[in-house]
């Protein structure tokens, strides 16, 4: 595949932000990487062959398993093998993989998921996540590696072998979470529907993500004041599952947020503007990053992940200093231009 120098150049920046101490430029880099898709595979792999990081590994592997690329199954099999949480990331690899148009990858990855579930030398978390990755395969393939599971003595498979039943168990509680989430029925907590969205964010429908977004705000409203962060966080992580399909259909959720919020926001939301902000939101970020007075390190960071947010939607606009919305800007909060 032939990679323009222009294209080169961005995915070499958005690759090398992977290792970067700042979480926002990591998770939209992350988002952005995952639109990019195919042609940022084979920089992802070279970088993880050079990267020291574990850091580095979690974040490389979470942009390979939002382009699903084929390549990337002989990697996600190496991460298996680190265990801990980059095996566990590498599962999330395979599990992109098992749905590819390319049968023998397709294969590939099952078979890699299965030989992970049933090897007793991997510690029982890594285990468990290669086996929430079959969820979605038919019904056949789980009942033989739940049989496999439960008809294995000798290899230490005993005490998972209820695992099948709790996860199947579990599958089936957070679809029914979704679906009633998506009829307008939000669930009493917010965490239950967060863990939903991880394996559904991807495939939903656009118009679902956007709907589910203005539910959980007006939930959030409603809530009492202990309980409205963690319903700030779903639609946070809502966003950027937007984010990473490349859509714009809530943009003017996070326009809003930012306009009436009085408190730091979840880096989940300035991940999704890094994405997909346009010249509308420089003025709310603006204004948010003069009204931060905080002077401590946490204050600093806020204000700097939203210079960063800033200047990211500036460059991929393309928006000049003569533009009506920096001329605005310059006049009322220079200082965020400096």
């Amino acid at each position: 595949m032939v990679i323009k120098a222009s294209s080169a150049a961005e995915i070499r920046t958005l690759v090398d932000a992977l290792s970067a101490d700042d979480e926002v430029q990591r998770e939209a880099a992350i988002a952005r990487l995952g639109i990019i898709g195919a042609r940022a595979v084979d920089r992802l792999t070279d970088a993880y062959a050079k990267a020291g990081d574990r850091r580095a590994h979690l974040a490389i592997l979470r942009a390979l398993e939002a382009i699903g690329d084929h390549r990337s199954a002989p990697l996600a099999r190496q991460a298996i093998a680190e265990g801990g949480d980059v095996g566990v990331a590498a599962t999330g690899v395979l599990r992109a993989l098992l749905s590819s148009p390319q049968a023998t990858a397709a294969a590939a990855a099952l078979d890699a998921l299965v030989a992970t579930i049933l090897d007793g030398r991997h510690d029982r978390r890594l285990r468990l996540a290669a086996l929430d990755a079959l969820q979605e395969m038919p019904l056949d393939v789980r009942t033989r590696v739940a049989e496999a599971l439960r008809n294995d003595p000798a290899s230490g498979l005993r005490h998972v072998a209820g695992v099948v039943t709790m996860v199947e168990a579990e599958a089936a509680r957070a679809e029914a979470v979704w679906k009633d989430a998506v009829d307008g029925r939000l669930p009493d907590t917010p965490d239950d529907l967060r863990d939903a969205l991880g394996t559904r964010g991807a495939s939903a429908p656009l118009n679902t993500l956007r709907a589910l977004i203005d539910a959980v705000r007006t939930r959030e409203r409603e809530a009492r004041e202990k309980a409205r962060h963690g319903w700030l966080t779903l639609r946070g992580a809502l966003h950027q599952a937007l984010a990473l399909r490349g859509s714009r259909v809530a943009l003017y959720d996070l326009r809003e947020t930012l306009e009436e919020q009085s408190t730091r926001l979840p880096v989940s939301f300035l991940a999704a503007l890094h994405v997909l902000g346009d010249e509308s939101c420089l003025e709310p970020i603006a204004a948010q990053w003069a009204a931060e007075s905080d002077s401590t390190p946490e204050g600093a960071r806020w204000r700097y992940q939203l210079v960063s947010a800033f200047k990211a939607i500036v460059q991929r606009e393309k928006i000049t200093k003569r533009h009506a919305v920096m001329k605005r800007i310059a006049a009322r909060w220079p200082g965020i231009l400096t």
